[in-house]
């Protein structure tokens, strides 16, 4: 008897939240890097690309008049305004990669995580942690980026957003990178495992297995 080959699950939207510092955007790279089913949001912005961004790339930029219309059409998961610039995901491009079996990886705030939260309930939430606010500091110290002020500012950011902590579903420690990148992978393979997520994977194989003439 041949195998079935597996149906194509759709895939999850994965909300990653963390304060600066933390570790995030490096984590999430390197899952990236080692999983060919995840896949990075890409966000809509008003402000001017930066040197070496590029459109479709690091954002999609569009003008401030555009991004006004996509909110009147509804056209975002979440949207803020930072700074005078408006951010933005699109709903669209999020369920066209998840309809593809892909999951989604979107970087955000707990702000933004809420409004994700109530647009698409059946979203998974992971935040990630600094071992502790003396070794976030190091971490800050050693990027060369900030002042004093600055990482000061940032460091009393970072405990109003570690209380949001409870809203999420997974807690990730970053401690040792290594440790924190296999917890991370952890997560999404054990999604994809899900009871529900196998039984539409291999459900040819799974009606064979208890036909009673099978």
């Amino acid at each position: 008897m041949s195998q079935d080959k597996p149906a194509t699950v759709p895939g999850t939207l994965f909300v990653v939240s963390a304060p600066s510092g933390a570790g995030k955007t490096s984590l999430v790279t390197a899952l990236l890097e080692a999983d060919s089913q995840i896949r990075l949001a890409i966000s809509h912005t008003t402000r001017p690309p930066r040197p070496k961004e590029q459109d479709g790339v690091n954002y999609y930029f569009v003008a401030r008049e555009s991004f006004q219309a996509m909110i009147g059409e509804g056209a975002f998961l979440e949207h803020a305004e930072v700074f005078g610039n408006y951010y933005g995901t699109s709903n669209e491009a999020v369920i066209k990669a998840t309809e593809a079996g892909v999951d989604v990886i979107l970087e955000i705030d707990w702000q933004g995580a809420q409004q994700i939260r109530r647009a698409r309930p059946d979203c998974q939430s992971i935040f990630i942690l600094p071992p502790s606010l003396t070794a976030l500091r190091q971490r800050l110290q050693n990027r060369g980026q900030d002042s004093a002020d600055v990482i000061e500012r940032r460091l009393r950011e970072a405990s109003t957003e570690i209380s949001h902590y409870a809203e999420y579903d997974y807690l990730v420690v970053n401690e040792t990178f290594d440790v924190a990148l296999r917890d991370l992978q952890a997560i999404f393979r054990a999604n994809r495992l899900r009871q529900e997520r196998q039984q539409q994977r291999h459900e040819a194989t799974l009606r064979q297995l208890i036909a009673r003439d099978g």
